[in-house]
């Protein structure tokens, strides 16, 4: 049985994989610049090679960050329906999990494009 409670919950941990996917983004472009400034002034090989694994590993986890966030997504979805189905439909928690659920598909639509 879903809850007000459990609403909450999942509405803040879709809030947060969307911070840490942002966060990932905003690291592979500072990794990526890095790597490319390294590059350009000669710096030793084994150096640029450890920079190319921290730049590799920061963009395997945007696809893992998605793939949460989609079931996340999806978890929330299916407690908001749960609820509304009990005709628990009012309060600042729905509208949190209603706008959350908004921001996360116009995410995806964006990425997609």
């Amino acid at each position: 049985m879903a809850t007000v409670r459990n609403l909450k919950i999942k509405t803040s941990t879709c809030k947060r994989i969307v911070k840490e996917l942002h966060s990932y983004e905003k690291e592979v472009e500072r990794e990526a610049a890095k790597t490319a400034d390294m590059k350009e002034k000669g710096a030793d090989p084994y150096d640029l090679k450890q920079q190319e694994n921290v730049l590799a590993e920061s963009r395997m986890m945007v696809p893992d960050c998605h793939k949460r966030l989609e079931a996340s997504l999806a978890d929330l979805k299916a407690t908001l329906a749960e609820l509304e189905e009990a005709n628990e439909k009012e309060g600042p928690e729905f509208e949190d999990a209603r706008s959350t659920i908004t921001k996360v598909e116009k995410l995806f639509q964006t990425t997609e494009a």
